[in-house]
């Protein structure tokens, strides 16, 4: 299973880019989208013409007309979804799993978006909350023993080795070691495995976000903050990760670049 997943800044603006071409393309099997910022019309109206179109799909919009919205698209049949981290974040957008069935196999793929926080905001209190209601997710799937992966834009950089100006980043939101103790958190209690970093060793980076201001791009100066997290028993199946970095500015249909993941299932 080529599993990709990707901040599309809006699924219609990603069309317009060529980013549902490069999808395609990358030959993934199943794809999960952030920030997708459509309904369920203008998602299949977005991946009409396709080979998406066909797909299964499950979505969850949010309440907020443009705002947020995930998704996950597999090409192999969808047994449930569930879009429930939590009452607080019903309506918002930003969760998602689909149980993919791939063989005799159920593998859990969950879409998330963490909203950009702002340090000690109540913005920042919601994007902590968040994350907290989401390691008790992932602790229920370690809890079952199931082959489950958190993939999406979690808008936090764990380490130095993921944010290329660390230091003039300090005390700023995405860089927080409150924040960063989540992610931790659900490595040490639950067993979590960043998969990319595993299979890429050590940074700096590889990078998912650049701004599109400046030369962000050009000098790579960016941010790792979109994950594959993997539960133990899928973790040990991943054989190949990378970051599909577009080649030059001009070819970015995001400001965000795809994390794929290869499992031997």
């Amino acid at each position: 299973m080529l599993l990709a997943s990707a901040n599309v800044n809006g699924i219609r603006a990603a069309l317009r880019r060529g980013g549902v071409d490069w999808l395609v393309a990358s030959g993934a099997d199943v794809v999960a989208l952030q920030e997708v910022r459509a309904d369920d019309g203008q998602l299949r109206a977005a991946l009409a013409g396709s080979p998406l179109e066909a797909w299964e799909s499950a979505h969850s919009v949010a309440a907020e007309k443009g705002r947020a919205g995930v998704a996950v698209l597999s090409r192999y049949p969808v047994k449930d979804v569930r879009v429930e981290v939590g009452a607080e974040f019903d309506g918002t957008g930003r969760w998602v799993e689909a149980d993919v069935v791939i063989g005799g196999e159920v593998v859990t793929v969950a879409s998330a978006y963490v909203h950009t926080g702002q340090a000690g905001t109540p913005r920042q209190a919601e994007k902590e909350r968040f994350l907290g209601a989401v390691g008790e997710r992932v602790g229920q799937w370690a809890a079952d023993g199931r082959m489950a992966v958190l993939t999406g834009d979690l808008n936090v950089a764990h380490t130095a080795d993921d944010l290329k100006n660390w230091k003039g980043n300090r005390g700023k939101a995405g860089f927080l070691p409150e924040e960063q103790a989540h992610l931790s958190r659900w490595a040490a209690e639950h067993g979590l495995v960043d998969v990319t970093r595993r299979l890429h060793g050590p940074g700096p980076g590889p990078y998912t976000w650049w701004s599109w201001r400046g030369q962000a791009f050009d000098n790579d100066s960016g941010w790792r903050i979109d994950y594959q997290l993997a539960t133990a028993p899928l973790a040990e199946r991943a054989v190949r990760a990378s970051v599909g970095r577009a080649a030059s500015y001009a070819e970015r249909w995001s400001d965000h670049a795809p994390v794929l993941v290869e499992y031997d299932l």
